[in-house]
């Protein structure tokens, strides 16, 4: 039991470097597109692109990431005897480190 957890922390952990991609493109389509509309961000200067070529990328990468997530997690949930709720939520939060920790570096 202890064996897959620890499986799992590690594989989330590791998930959340290639995962740094999809959470920087919505970053980047959030902060130019609706925030930026909103007045709480300001738009990147050279970006005269528009916002549909930024969907056509930030979709496809999101949706491929999230089922390469969810396919190598699904089997190691059912050994790592943990509520689904805690483990969908703990393996979330550990994907989301590697992106933490680059952006409290950066500060």
């Amino acid at each position: 039991m202890w064996k897959w957890r620890l499986t799992a922390v590690g594989m989330n952990l590791l998930l959340g470097v290639p995962g740094l991609v999809p959470v920087w493109l919505l970053w980047y389509y959030v902060s130019n597109g609706p925030l930026a509309e909103l007045g709480w961000t300001s738009r990147e200067a050279n970006e005269n692109d528009g916002m549909l070529l930024w969907l056509v990328i930030v979709v496809p990468a999101v949706v491929v990431s999230a089922v390469i997530w969810w396919l190598v997690n699904e089997p190691v949930r059912r050994r790592a005897a943990l509520a689904p709720r805690a483990y969908w939520t703990a393996g979330a939060l550990l994907t989301l480190v590697p992106t933490g920790v680059l952006v409290v570096g950066s500060v």
